[in-house]
């Protein structure tokens, strides 16, 4: 197989794109959604449940379109996403109560597939033993994207806590017009599903793709554990930061841009070299001691220095992921790359459920007992958890990645 660089350049264009109106809206929706509630402990619990009604459409529909994409091709299903976000976006900003917000996840959570297809869409255009790399670079879109989007969508807070939203769509609407006429098929059709029953609607199945491979079944509970690791803070930083720190929209922006740029640096230059020099294994590992080290200064600062310390090592914990899904990569066929990712992203959906309701519950409890850092320690926990269970998974691969090895 052969490497396609424009088409990787196209799909990290239209990622970008993506993430950047992702991440125009999260220094202000936190603040919205306590602006309809009424208060700070009724929109913390509204936030967990609003991220959970996402996470479950996404559970649902996530995998049926990855299986689309394995049949009909990834461009289509792209497009369907990026128009479901869109119209998101004109549901929030317009939204006059939370049902109105509710609403507009749910959509979103529908159509939601564009990191599916975006993996899947690596997948395709790269060589097996590069795509750790490139999910490295995919991993750096994302920093980049979050490096413009809060920082935008935190100064045009300022100036009203729905402008971010309008803008959003916008930029959504553009990439879409992008995807239309620009974005290439990546699937060729010989290379595609040759059917789609009406067994692959059940949310369920595609779950099976994780116990069809031995490294997939072993590393399914550790995706749970370190998903619901991640959700605390996806679920708690912008509430945590205006309580502890009474931080603004558009201090919250200018701190996610901070960490935008750390995760392009260390995704996007370093992660390449340090698995040539260390291996995926010494990676991976790497990666999730820096996110335990990252929950516990989160858990106890009280300051801006101690946060900003924290956003740098939590940098480094963004070295695992890419070398995690180079493994899962590597051990599928190309027609069933979109339904091992679907499965992936079903799964860190179902965790989704769960982890913003647990999350914002615990915060909501530690703050109401005078420690809003609570659910940062429980991420903690969950993080050790899987670091050792994840010892044991790696113990029985083989190491990649090291200078005259081969990778798989």
């Amino acid at each position: 197989m052969r490497a396609r660089p424009a088409a990787l350049i196209f799909i990290l264009l239209t990622a970008l794109i993506d993430i950047i109106g992702i991440g125009l809206i999260i220094p202000v929706l936190p603040g919205l959604v306590k602006e309809l509630a009424g208060s700070e402990a009724a929109g913390a619990q509204s936030i967990g449940w609003l991220t959970a009604a996402y996470a479950v459409m996404q559970f649902v529909f996530a995998p049926i379109l990855g299986r689309l994409s394995d049949r009909f091709g990834r461009r289509p299903v792209l497009l369907l996403s990026l128009a479901g976000m869109a119209l998101d976006y004109v549901l929030l900003y317009f939204a006059p109560s939370l049902w109105w917000l509710f609403l507009g996840r749910v959509l979103a959570g529908i159509t939601g597939a564009s990191l599916t297809v975006a993996n899947a869409y690596i997948a395709d255009v790269t060589p097996p033993e590069q795509r750790a790399k490139n999910f490295g670079l995919l991993g750096a879109t994302f920093g980049v994207g979050f490096i413009l989007g809060p920082a935008l969508g935190g100064f045009l807070g300022e100036y009203g806590l729905r402008v971010p939203f309008l803008v959003a769509a916008g930029l959504t609407a553009l990439n879409l017009l992008y995807g239309l006429f620009v974005l290439p098929e990546s699937l060729p059709a010989s290379a595609r599903a040759k059917g789609f029953e009406g067994r692959d609607l059940n949310p369920l199945l595609p779950l099976k793709a994780l116990t069809e491979y031995p490294i997939l079944r072993s590393l399914a509970l550790t995706f749970v554990l370190l998903g619901l690791a991640g959700q605390v803070i996806f679920s708690t930083w912008v509430l945590y930061t205006e309580r502890v720190l009474r931080w603004s929209p558009g201090q919250n922006g200018v701190a996610l841009a901070f960490f935008g740029l750390l995760v392009a640096v260390v995704q996007g230059g370093l992660i390449g070299p340090f698995i040539a020099r260390f291996g995926e294994r010494r990676t991976i590992m790497t990666g999730l001691v820096a996110s335990i080290l990252e929950f516990m200064l989160l858990a106890f600062a009280r300051s801006g220095v101690t946060l900003y310390a924290s956003l740098v090592v939590g940098a480094l914990g963004g070295l695992a992921n890419p070398a995690i899904q180079g493994l899962i990569s590597r051990q599928v066929s190309e027609t069933e790359q979109g339904r091992v990712q679907g499965a992936v992203t079903s799964l860190n959906s179902l965790v989704g459920v769960v982890g913003p309701i647990v999350a914002t519950a615990v915060y909501a409890y530690g703050a109401g007992h005078g420690f809003p850092g609570a659910a940062f320690l429980m991420g903690a926990a969950l993080s050790v958890a899987g670091t050792f269970l994840i010892l044991g998974v790696l113990r029985g691969l083989p190491e990649t990645g090291k200078p005259g090895m081969q990778n798989a």
